[in-house]
């Protein structure tokens, strides 16, 4: 009996992180830079409770918020210390990478804009945290972290044990995390699709952005998507990725839909999203041995999967620091608590939201 997911090993997923698959199809793809090795100290940054910046990451001068006139004396100084020292509580970590900071501007100098990821994952769920005009939009440093940190799905890259859950041995020692800095652009994602792979041949192709277009209803624009997406994987994708037969590879297809270029390569695995399809029907289709893969598009508003007006990953958008400052307050004494909050944030002090 053919399972429903094929068996995949430690190297093989090493082979979907963006280091790996990039080198082959930079042609192919966006322009990007690849930061690794990262320290120990952006992992524990990432995994830090809380969403702040690193000092210096931001490219505005730190100042005092008191003039010289306004300064307390060192007697009133080293009260206020002592009285800090006595806190229960340990002062927060203070986080500095000026060095990657550097890099990141670098790399900002050189594209004009960038937007991040790491390994497999990218912080698409944080989008909100920047202009909803040009979402990912990176012009500093800080934004880079300022993503990464409100981003739900980057955790996924942040655990061994996430990343080759269900995988057979390997070498999991090859795995060490990494930055990724792509050129930015604003992207059109009715034009986005999904191919699925199974056995080294292309079983199906999903729309990837959950909204109805009305032009995928016209026969001619599907077979020409169709024609687009066969074309360019038989040709540059196929047999590049010989050794790697199951996968998933999201593309972004030209203005006038007759050529693509690759967004990012997944596995054929539970932790990829099916899209349109499930994978009980990949399955049978793959089964069927199709000669024409199956092209699935949302022909309608009343589709079951189109989204409604409600934006996507909106259970992200709330960050948990607000819903615990709201808790049993009215809207003018939540106001002043999350003015508090920002002024503690941005001072570095610990606020009285932070939680495990």
């Amino acid at each position: 009996m053919v399972p429903l997911f094929p068996n995949l090993s430690e190297d093989a997923i090493l082979s979907f992180q963006f280091s790996s698959w990039y080198p082959g199809f930079a042609r192919l793809t966006i322009k990007s830079t690849v930061i690794r090795p990262l320290s120990k100290n952006f992992e524990e940054y990432l995994n830090a409770d809380g969403v702040f910046v690193p000092e210096g990451s931001d490219d505005i001068p730190v100042r005092s918020s008191l003039s010289d006139d306004e300064g307390g004396s060192e007697e009133e100084d080293e009260e206020a210390g002592s009285e800090h020292e006595s806190d229960d509580e340990p002062p927060p970590r203070r986080y500095a990478f000026p060095e990657l900071d550097d890099k990141i501007r670098m790399c900002i100098n050189e594209y004009g804009a960038v937007f991040p990821k790491l390994n497999f994952s990218a912080p698409k769920d944080a989008s909100w945290v920047l202009p909803a005009s040009s979402p990912l939009k990176c012009t500093t440093p800080s934004d880079v972290y300022l993503l990464l940190k409100s981003s739900d799905f980057i955790t996924h890259d942040l655990s061994e044990a996430a990343v080759f859950d269900g995988c057979q041995d390997g070498d999991r020692d090859g795995y060490s995390l990494e930055l990724v800095l792509r050129k930015w652009y604003p992207v059109d994602r009715s034009r986005e699709v999904r191919c699925f792979v199974r056995d080294n041949v292309l079983i199906g192709i999903s729309q990837r952005d959950t909204n109805y277009y009305e032009f995928y209803n016209d026969m001619q624009t599907q077979q020409k998507i169709l024609t687009a997406v066969r074309e360019l994987w038989e040709n540059s994708i196929r047999h590049a990725w010989d050794s790697i037969r199951h996968y998933t590879v999201d593309l972004l297809l030209t203005r006038d839909l007759s050529r693509g270029h690759i967004i990012d390569f997944n596995p054929f695995a539970p932790r990829t999203d099916p899209l349109l399809f499930t994978y009980e029907e990949l399955l049978d289709i793959h089964l069927s041995h199709p000669s024409t893969p199956t092209f699935k598009v949302i022909d309608s508003r009343a589709h079951p999967a189109a989204n409604s007006n409600s934006p996507a990953h909106q259970h992200n958008m709330i960050p948990l620091d607000t819903l615990t400052l709201s808790s049993g307050r009215d809207i003018d004494e939540f106001a002043a608590a999350w003015k508090d909050q920002l002024e503690k944030a941005m001072s570095g002090l610990p606020g009285d939201s932070d939680s495990e």
